[in-house]
């Protein structure tokens, strides 16, 4: 593998977590990503060596994707250009196809565990300390189970919540445009991130809500729920983050500005909201 391919993977945060056998033949390789959990492979990487060594690398769990290719102060001829687009072609498309797969293992896995879960009631730890109310999720020994739906109600993956409040995914699972509903809509529907804030939202206002899990999810979800209902009135109820550059406020505004939506930004006073 070259050094300078893995020296981007660990630039980017997506080093291994051990050496990998990555073959030069485009084949896609798949890996656990250093700092993941054990028997995870959410890391995914492909190279060619002809004509000069480029790749790409990514991981699942945060969907990002990233382009590699060998410095070169040579110019390339036509043909050269023609094969390397044929090999980007190629990347993408096995970078789709091994997501698909991915995905579709999570679905089952997801499944599989949604089944066995009971419902969930107030008195476990999490949402007691939040006080909030257990709606249409379940719990499995210790832990929430926090469904993530797309507009059709298919589930893809699932939320974790320990009694700590200690939160993580369901490995390979799709999120983005996926969503936790509360609640029926009817005239109109609130968009936020976490399952705690879906909560309290549902209690005080009556209001259906959808728990996006996470503030660049807000966007496909709201653009989801817009096809799904083009005239009722989204509200995406922001994160007020109070840190630099406030990616709650900043991703919600961007949410309602795509789907013509309106916002709602908690205030804070003396630390507490108002």
């Amino acid at each position: 593998m070259s050094n300078t391919m893995l020296d981007a993977m660990r630039a980017a945060g997506l080093a291994p977590h051990k050496d990998i056998d990555l073959r030069d033949d485009g084949k896609l390789t798949r890996y656990r990503v250093q700092g993941d959990k054990a028997g995870s492979r959410n890391g995914w990487a492909v190279l060619y060596s002809h004509p000069i060594s480029s790749g790409a690398f990514g991981s699942w769990k945060t969907g990002e994707t990233h382009g590699w290719r060998e410095a070169s102060h040579k110019p390339q001829t036509p043909a050269e250009r023609a094969e390397l687009q044929r090999q980007l072609a190629a990347m993408r498309a096995a970078r789709d196809n091994e997501r698909d797969k991915v995905q579709e293992e999570a679905r089952a896995r997801a499944a599989k565990l949604w089944t066995r879960a009971r419902p969930a009631t107030n008195v476990h730890p999490y949402l007691q300390r939040k006080a909030v109310g257990a709606y249409g999720v379940r719990q499995l020994r210790e832990l929430l189970l926090i469904p993530a739906r797309d507009e059709h109600g298919q589930l893809h993956t699932l939320q974790f919540i320990g009694p700590d409040g200690a939160k993580r995914f369901l490995s390979g699972g799709r999120i983005a445009g996926c969503y936790c509903p509360i609640g029926r809509p009817l005239d109109s529907l609130l968009i936020c991130e976490g399952y705690a804030t879906g909560a309290t939202l549902y209690a005080a206002t009556g209001r259906a809500v959808a728990v996006c899990f996470s503030a660049g999810n807000l966007q496909p979800v709201a653009s989801a729920l817009r096809a799904k209902f083009p005239e009722m009135s989204l509200i995406i109820c922001a994160d007020n983050d109070l840190t630099p550059g406030n990616p709650g406020v900043t991703h919600a505004t961007r949410a309602a500005l795509a789907v013509g939506g309106l916002v709602a930004v908690p205030h804070f006073e003396g630390g507490a909201h108002v």
